[in-house]
Order: C-alpha cells, then structure tokens, then sequence
C-alpha cells in the first residue's frame, strides 16, 4: 500500500467505517487522496465505491441510517467539524452523478446557478466566468452560439460536459465523478476522458468506475475496494501490471466477480 506524502494529499481519509441501519458499507479505509492527480475507486458492485464518493462531501447526511466512525479531512480539516459549513464543503467538493441532472434551464443559466446563489458578481464578470467553466468543461465551442437555448436540447454527452462546467463555475477543489461515461456513447466517452486528464492541472479528481479500462487510461492511482474494504491502493500502472496481492490480480483479471 502506498503512503502519499501528508503535504502532497488533498483528502486524508483516516479509518473510515460507514453502515446503512446498522449494515456495515465501508470498514476501516485509510488513505490519502494526492492532490491535483486522478484517483480511481474500482470494485465489483455493492463493495463500497459510491458509499465512499457521497461520504466525501457528506451527502450521507441527508440519510437518518447512516453511521459513521473515522475522520475525512479536506486540507488538514476534518470535514465533520461543527465550524464547517455544509453547503460549503459541497462547493470545496463537488460531484458529478452517472445520469447528466441539467436543470430545466438554459444551457447559460445551469452554468450560472450556482455564480447567481453566492451572489457579488457583475453580469460581465458571470459572463466571463461562464465563458472560462464551458471551455474548461471542453463545451464552448459547442454552444457559444446558443448559450440561451435549453440545456434539456444538447445530448447526453454534452449534458454530461454542462454538468461539469456548472459544477466546475464555482471554482471547487475537488471534483467526485460516479460512472461519469457509463451512460455514454464510446464518442461522447472518449471527451469525457480526456476531459478528466486535463482538469488535474485545476483541481484534484475522484473517479468511481467499473470500467477497469478506463480507470486504467485517465487515473494516475487507483485503489481496489472489496466488500467494503480498501484491499489495494497503488499508482495506476503497477496495481494492473503487477498487482501486489492475489486478491487484486484475481479481480483484474476477471477471476473474481
């Protein structure tokens, strides 16, 4: 197992166990996530991938069955802490779903929603910070003539790549993908990835996957989740050419469901 650097991580999780009405999900993981790199979760399903992705910024806190023990700490802060503000830490930390959730808007005004509830910003200064999250998100070009249309009109691809730009606007220093591509043509796939490798340079990414292939091409670290528990966590190429434990070669290579 690989120890990152304490001034090198942006994500200290520290003995984490959850469990959903007393059902254990996630069982004692500690690991650093490094910051301005792409870290992939993989597993089979149900072994714990998203229960750990919502837990990043607390989503779990909308869930009254949820139990939690260990510590999740954003640059040194733990992100449980009665001073820190949720809605906050959901800027600091933001997440993209497997299904594309455009609001029922125009493509300008997704991008501009959350710009609009902080306040303090100009409408030149909103159009330019627009203009930055659409190309960052790898979309203006697409829309920049029809920033007024609705966002329910692009495709499914670019929905995705709008849902980045609106999360991407209010300047997180995390972004969380679950399945980000799953839904997704190979096409509309390939953009999304290569979105992924360029954002890094910006900010720190978690991705949830269960396209081993994938989180093999745009992560830099991948960790193995079984049965709720961290079995494996290494820089990318070495956990899927030489695995350190059976366990993981088995799941790699097909022999483990």
């Amino acid at each position: 197992m690989i120890d990152i650097d304490p001034g090198a991580s942006c994500l200290e999780i520290q003995g984490l166990s959850l469990a959903y009405a007393g059902t254990p999900a996630l069982s004692d993981l500690t690991l650093r996530v490094p910051r301005h790199r792409v870290t992939a979760f993989i597993g089979p399903s149900g072994c714990g991938k998203s229960t750990l992705l919502r837990a990043l910024n607390r989503l779990h806190d909308l869930n009254e069955t949820v139990s939690r023990r260990g510590a999740i700490r954003l640059e040194g802060q733990e992100i449980h802490a009665p001073e820190v503000a949720v809605a906050e830490l959901r800027r600091r930390v933001g997440m993209v779903f497997q299904t594309p959730n455009p609001f029922p808007m125009s493509i300008y005004e997704n991008v501009a929603f959350g710009l609009r509830l902080q306040g303090g910003l100009r409408k030149r200064q909103r159009d330019e910070v627009v203009e930055w999250a659409l190309r960052s998100a790898a979309l203006w070009d697409e829309v920049k003539e029809r920033l007024g249309a609705s966002a329910w009109s692009l495709s499914g691809g670019q929905q995705q790549r709008l849902v980045i730009a609106r999360t991407l606007a209010v300047k997180p220093e995390v972004l969380l993908l679950d399945e980000p591509a799953s839904a997704l043509d190979p096409i509309s796939t390939l953009k999304i990835e290569e979105l992924i490798r360029s954002l890094k340079s910006q900010l720190t990414l978690v991705l949830v996957t269960h396209n081993m292939q994938q989180a093999a091409r745009v992560s830099d670290y991948t960790a193995f989740l079984h049965g709720g528990e961290l079995v494996e966590y290494a820089p990318t190429d070495a956990l899927f050419t030489n695995p350190r434990l059976v366990r993981t070669e088995n799941y790699i290579t097909g022999r483990m469901a």
